[in-house]
């Protein structure tokens, strides 16, 4: 019902430089003076041994164009292609360096290596024709420009035989491209195929592959022409050498489906069909996600590294909003609830049928969605504005980030006004207008007089005898349906009229706003996917004018101003989606313009895919400096929903790419994730909010009795924050601000309950025993490893004493509970923080009186006179059942050292059995862990999944 998102606790850990986990000993290259690094959890796995010898000459790397870590990728890519999977299928190799690393320069050495080797055909995919001219850049500056680059859709059936060899360069848009005019191929896919041949064994090179993502949609909605295609391709030429190339290639793990080079479903593998290893992941949340990234490391088929943050500041901006604005935002709020009315009524008087409503509410509630989006966006434009021209009075130069840029809203008033405007167009007037125009349930009454057999000129000359019964209903319907229609029509009409007098004070377009304000076009670097443009002339006229100039192509525009932004001929570029993926705006070495970048988030995207996307736009290798990143979020508690969306994607890349959810956290925007399941609300009891919850459909009145229901979805919480943007400024504030209390409130709960999915935990291990089980059957024989491990979780006398030692309030010391069973300690206030011998600190604070009522306070001299600090070593050996532990007697309750049994390596081609064993288990709310162990020793042990005892036992693995 809502938009879809649409196709795209802990700090971060030290992180290792490249040099302190590097697997192969190569020539360090020179064009990375930034320290790449991995974080911890991924840079713990180490990869197979390498035994591919490259064939790239010694000059490209005594020169310094590929750098030790493209090197690295190309050799283990190269290694994998070696090997097949149980289907016959040549193997595939994922790169998932984040945007920055060079992953341009790597897939062109990837060709070059087979080049050498004598396969002389390539096949590169990537997002946007302008990428051509980056390919052709990255093969020559590594030595390869023999290697030639054709694109796709300048290549004719008719020539497509005279490409003996080289790179076919194509975006995923003509892979899906139909022949118009019949030619000798009906597809743009049946050329490339027949260009490749049937036993093509050549690089197919799958860049920015996210955009095949949706092969396997959520719910009734159809796969994508693109995932479809890619999945063909790679089906009918078999001993391809397949590479995947993405920084946000698995941000869902439901996004890897046409990855089916990877090998880890399919034939010979844990899990049939990947519908099958979707499931198993998808149960088991984030931490399966690491376990996934950690195995295909393991197993030579992927990489991932991203670039050190180290300089790069991040800082979120929260902009206050206006009396004005808030006024303007209210009076939107009433527009919208009165339609909502109006369009219930309209729809009840026609007597529309359930599909036709179903259709309109999804029209109403998305549009009202986009509406209050727009609105977030434009009340930060003065803000941003402010900072721009600071950050350029101080030397810097600005990028800043929009996704949408309003073009099709700005399209239609041009049409509407016959090519001529007197004004900057109102994007969210736009959506508002096109809603009721296109969707409100008033049908043209000469149609629906058609549909029904009724004759107009026949009822307006009264030519029917009156007498006749069949002609009376007839009469009887035509007034009723009239009546109806007229009723419905005035109601459009009505608000049509409210939305111009409300569009008087609704903000005009962004983009346009922006560089008005900035300048205009000759100050400010435009690259988007738009045409035209409307501006403000010398003489306060407003006209639209195309974007395109005289001795520029439109193909090359957006290239000519990202050239004209890095030689400083302009100090503000503005990007959206179109220019947000592959674009190089760094501060280069090898720019004119190396003034230090500002990167300012106007609009935040819809997902974690196209956040990450635009963020490596000033962030990569090769620069000077690193960038300022500004996120503005408006104090508008609705707009949290954009952060909450791409604050959880984050999340599950960082789990997925580094095998650890906490890589992508140093972005700081972990704390907007409010999308959580354990979260159920109970919020719509308050009188305060009821009519805001009203207004925005997530409480229904009854038409006849007036009864309050609630919505049918009243607590997803999706549904929740995108509605609340709907009500107005101080009530959807005050209801956020419960919201997010009761959230944490629950999260705290779960988490103590054992009820939360933290993803890797940190525990410490003061003694292991480990068994190795061989793995064989995948495309790289692996191995599972079954630590028994001991863990410390309460503390002993020696640090009790000195913690007591630190404490100065009255009512702080040891207590001996009146249960004789435990002890306890404090903190501030008159709320104690409690900590047990056995099994350390307690989560629940317990006020005085409660502590007094269980516990009676002794001196320390007392605890050694009664010999109670014996009690530190008891609970080492007896459980809290007070019994001795015994090899046929296990009990573990309330020791303070536990014992885990923990699976470590390749887990994935035990995993189907694992979760068989887990199934097995009755009468216990089993659940797999995922964990961060270090030895006595120092060793780390990361992401292993902990079983319990008795399932341990039984699963023989």
């Amino acid at each position: 019902e809502e938009e879809p998102e649409e196709e795209d606790e802990e700090e971060m850990g030290h992180a290792e430089t490249y040099a302190e986990y590097m697997p192969i000993k190569l020539k360090i290259g020179l064009r990375h003076p930034d320290p790449v690094v991995e974080t911890s959890s991924l840079s713990s796995v180490t990869p197979p041994d390498v035994w591919y010898q490259t064939s790239i000459s010694e000059e490209t790397i005594d020169n310094g164009w590929l750098s030790a870590l493209q090197l690295e990728a190309i050799t283990y890519a190269a290694q994998q292609h070696e090997t097949f999977l149980p289907n016959g299928d040549r193997a595939g190799f994922l790169i998932g360096d984040g945007a920055g690393v060079g992953k341009g320069r790597t897939i062109a050495g990837i060709i070059y290596e087979n080049y050498l080797l004598g396969r002389k055909r390539a096949v590169w995919f990537s997002v946007s024709n302008d990428l051509k001219y980056d390919a052709e850049r990255d093969l020559r500056d590594i030595g390869a420009k023999n290697i030639l680059v054709h694109s796709l859709n300048k290549i004719s059936s008719k020539h497509n035989g005279s490409v003996k060899k080289g790179v076919i360069f194509a975006t995923y848009s003509s892979l899906i491209g139909e022949s118009q005019s019949g030619g000798k191929y009906k597809t743009r896919l049946k050329q490339l195929l027949h260009w490749c041949g049937e036993d093509f064994d050549g690089v197919i090179v799958f860049d920015e592959c996210h955009k095949a993502k949706n092969l396997c949609p959520v719910g009734s909605s159809k796969p994508t022409k693109t995932g479809l295609a890619v999945l063909e391709l790679q089906n009918k030429l078999p001993k391809a050498r397949v590479v995947y190339a993405s920084a946000t290639g698995a941000s869902e793990p439901r996004n890897m489906a046409y990855m089916n080079r990877l090998g880890i479903w399919g034939e010979g593998t844990p899990f049939r069909e990947f519908s099958d290893f979707i499931q198993a992941v998808e149960r088991r949340g984030v931490g399966a996600m690491e376990i996934v990234a950690m195995d295909m490391k393991l197993r030579g088929m992927y990489i991932a590294r991203q670039l050190s943050f180290s300089g790069v500041t991040f800082k979120i901006d929260e902009v206050l909003l206006s009396q004005e604005y808030v006024k303007m935002y209210n009076k939107s709020v009433k527009l919208w609830v009165s339609a909502r009315e109006r369009f219930q009524q309209a729809a009840d008087l026609i007597d529309a049928e359930q599909r036709m409503k179903k259709s309109m509410w999804g029209q109403f509630w998305s549009a009202h969605q986009r509406f209050f989006k727009y609105l977030c966006i434009a009340s930060k434009v003065k803000r941003v504005v402010q900072l721009a021209r600071e950050e350029i009075k101080n030397g810097k130069c600005v990028v800043i980030g929009l996704q949408s840029t309003g073009e099709a809203r700005t399209l239609e008033a041009l049409e509407e006004g016959g090519g001529e405007l007197n004004d900057f167009v109102s994007t969210a007037k736009g959506v508002f207008q096109s809603l009721i125009e296109k969707h409100f349930p008033a049908p043209d009454r000469k149609k629906l007089f058609s549909l029904l057999g009724i004759d107009l000129t026949a009822q307006s000359n009264n030519n029917s005898p009156r007498d006749s019964p069949s002609n009376s209903n007839t009469n009887s319907s035509f007034v009723t349906s009239q009546d109806a229609v007229e009723r419905a029509q005035q109601m459009k009409k009505e608000l049509l009229d409210k939305l111009e007098k409300l569009a008087e004070d609704l903000p005009p377009n962004t983009l346009d706003e922006l560089i008005d304000e900035l300048g205009g076009p000759e100050n400010v670097a435009e690259m988007t996917g738009r045409k035209g443009r409307v501006v403000s002339n010398d003489d306060g006229s407003i006209s639209y004018e195309s974007r395109s100039e005289l001795d520029v192509p439109v193909e090359i525009l957006n290239i000519t101003e990202k050239q004209r932004f890095m030689d400083g001929d302009k100090n503000i570029a503005i990007i959206s989606e179109a220019a947000s993926s592959g674009i190089s705006l760094q501060a280069d070495r090898r720019a004119k313009n190396q003034r230090r970048r500002v990167h300012m988030t106007l609009e935040l995207p819809w997902s974690a895919d196209r956040a990450i996307q635009q963020f490596g736009r000033t962030h990569r290798s090769n620069q000077v400096t690193a960038p300022e990143y500004v996120f503005l979020i408006s104090e508008l508690a609705g707009e949290q929903r954009f952060a909450s969306i791409v604050a959880k994607r984050l999340e599950s890349l960082g789990a997925l790419t580094h095998g650890d959810r906490r890589a992508t956290e140093t972005r700081d925007l972990s704390r907007f994730n409010f999308d959580n399941k354990v979260t159920v609300l109970f919020l719509f009891e308050s009188s305060y909010v009821r009519q805001g919850l009203i207004g925005v459909g997530l409480i229904n009145v009854e038409d006849r009795s007036g009864i309050l229901t609630l919505d049918k979805d009243y607590n997803n919480i999706g549904k929740f924050l995108n509605r609340i943007l709907g009500m107005e400024v101080h009530q959807q504030n005050a209801l956020f601000q419960y919201f997010s209390d009761t959230l944490n409130a629950v999260i705290q709960n779960a988490k103590k309950n054992g009820r939360y999915d933290m993803g890797i935990l940190g525990e410490y291990s003061t003694s292991q025993y480990v068994k190795k089980f061989l793995t064989p059957g995948y495309s790289t024989s692996g191995h599972v490893e079954l630590y028994t491990i001991s863990v410390e979780r309460g503390m002993s006398w020696d640090e009790a004493t000195k913690l007591w030692a630190e404490q100065t309030g009255p009512d702080d010391g040891f207590y001996l509970s009146l249960q004789v069973r435990s002890f306890a300690l404090n903190p501030k206030k008159k709320l104690f923080l409690v900590y047990r011998p056995n099994t350390g600190k307690q989560l629940k604070l317990e006020t005085c009186a409660d502590l007094k009522k269980k516990y009676k306070k002794v001196t320390i001299k007392m605890m050694l006179v009664s010999n109670l600090k014996k009690s530190f070593l008891f609970f080492s050996d007896v459980c809290i059942q007070l019994r001795q532990i015994k090899a046929m007697d296990f009990c573990e309750v309330g020791l303070r050292c536990r014992t885990y049994y923990v699976l470590c390596g390749s887990v994935l081609s035990v995993w189907t059995k694992v979760e068989g064993v887990l199934a097995s288990v009755s009468g216990t709310n089993v659940k797999m862990q995922i964990v961060r162990l270090r030895t006595e020793d120092g060793q780390r042990i990361v992401a292993y999944i902990k079983l319990p005892r008795d399932v341990c036992i039984r699963c023989r693995c």
